[in-house]
């Protein structure tokens, strides 16, 4: 009998879809994003107009230490946000 109640149940239309983050989960991502995103824009720039000369600015602390540790956070922070349980 309690295979016939299981089976009922299952067939049963859900009054919401069950999807595998909550809300929150998603919005962290969005953040986790963003911060990605900043990541990347401290990396740009820092070229020349003539390719013949050399710009020094293209080795600046921004863009070789600041960028890279923003872009690993927020890799970091999209994992977490992924991981994260829901309530």
């Amino acid at each position: 009998m309690a295979k016939k109640e299981m089976a009922k149940n299952d067939n049963e239309p859900k009054e919401h879809a069950d999807f595998p983050l909550g809300r929150e989960n998603y919005k962290l991502l969005a953040i986790g994003f963003v911060i990605i995103i900043i990541g990347f824009i401290l990396m740009a720039g820092g070229g020349s107009e003539d390719p013949n000369q050399f710009n020094p600015e293209i080795f600046s602390f921004r863009r070789i230490t600041l960028a890279p540790l923003v872009l690993l956070f927020g890799f970091v922070f999209e994992i977490w946000a992924i991981m994260k349980k829901t309530r």
